[in-house]
C-alpha cells in the first residue's frame, strides 16, 4: 500500500527550532519540516553531515535549513543559538528538543563526572530551550514544545542506566512544563521513540539476534524509521494537534513491554 503524508499548512511559515538535528531522527525531523515549508533552525556538533544535510535538504524542498553549530551541554550556546533564530526568523511556534546520546555505559564504570555530563547532553537542555523560547511563544500566543523521551526505561535495556534516568525525568518536565504553560497556550509533550533504525543503531546493535528479538516483541513486523517519529512530530507542532497536551505520544510498532 503506497504511503500518502498530510500537509500541514499550520506550519508553513513558522519558525522551528531542532536540537540535534544533523544526523539519525534528527535529520528526518529537519527535513520534515522543510518539506512543510517552515522555517527550520538546527543546531549540532556533526558539522560536515550538518552542512551536508542543510545542503541536500534546500535542493530537495526549496527551503534552506538554517545549521548552528552548538555543543548543547553549553547552554549560553544554546541560548544563544534560540535567540539568533528569533532574530532571524522571527518568534519560535515549535521547541524539538531531540538531541541525545544513548552512549551504553556500565554500573561499575560509571562516575559522578560522567552521570553529570550524561545529564547535561540529554536532560538539562531540555529545561533551559524551554525557558529561552518561554517569551517567545507567549508573544505568539501559543507554541509547541517537544521533549523526546526514550522506551529504553520501559523496556529495560541494559547498561544504559544514566541515559534511561534522563529520559525517563523527561516524562516528569513535560508534565510540570505542560501545567505551567498551559495558561499561555503552549502545549508540552513527550514523543516516545521504538527501537528506530537510525544508523547508529544499525552500525552499533542491531545485530542479527537483536532482529529476532524485535520481531519476537514488536506487533507491527515493519521496522520504525526515523521518518516515522518525524511525522509524529510534524502534528505535535502543527495546529492539528491543539488541544494535545502533557501527554506521551509512543511510535514503537506496538511492543510487548511498552
Amino acid at each position: 500500500m503506497a504511503s500518502q503524508h498530510a500537509v500541514y499548512p499550520s506550519l508553513a511559515g513558522r519558525a522551528i527550532f531542532i536540537t540535534g538535528g544533523g544526523s539519525g531522527i534528527g535529520a528526518s525531523l529537519t527535513r520534515a519540516f522543510c518539506r512543510q515549508q517552515a522555517k527550520v533552525t538546527f543546531v549540532d556538533i556533526a558539522d560536515e553531515e550538518s552542512r551536508a544535510l542543510a545542503e541536500d535538504v534546500a535542493a530537495e524542498t526549496g527551503v534552506r535549513p538554517d545549521y548552528l553549530p552548538c555543543d548543547i551541554r553549553d547552554i549560553t550556546a544554546l541560548q544563544a543559538a534560540i535567540e539568533t533564530t528569533r532574530q532571524r526568523h522571527g518568534n519560535i511556534s515549535a521547541l524539538v528538543n531531540n538531541a541525545a546520546n544513548d552512549q551504553r555505559h556500565r554500573i561499575e564504570d560509571v562516575t559522578v563526572e560522567y552521570w553529570d555530563d550524561r545529564m547535561a547532553v540529554n536532560l538539562r537542555p531540555m529545561f533551559f530551550a524551554a525557558q529561552a523560547v518561554l517569551p517567545q511563544m507567549r508573544e505568539l500566543g501559543g507554541g509547541s514544545i517537544i521533549n523526546f523521551g526514550s522506551v529504553s526505561w520501559r523496556m529495560g535495556t541494559p547498561d544504559v542506566p544514566a541515559y534511561a534516568s534522563a529520559k525517563a525525568a523527561a516524562h516528569g518536565l513535560t508534565r510540570s512544563l505542560a501545567r505551567d504553560l498551559g495558561v499561555h497556550n503552549i502545549r508540552v509533550n513527550t514523543l516516545v521513540p521504538g527501537w528506530v533504525m537510525t544508523e547508529r543503531q544499525l552500525t552499533l546493535w542491531v545485530t542479527h539476534e537483536a532482529e529476532k528479538v524485535i520481531d519476537a516483541n514488536q506487533f507491527l513486523k515493519a521496522r520504525v524509521q526515523p521518518e516515522h517519529i518525524a511525522n509524529m512530530a510534524l502534528f505535535l507542532a502543527a495546529d492539528d494537534s491543539a488541544l494535545c497536551n502533557a501527554q506521551e505520544f509512543i511510535v514503537d510498532g506496538g511492543w510487548v513491554s511498552s
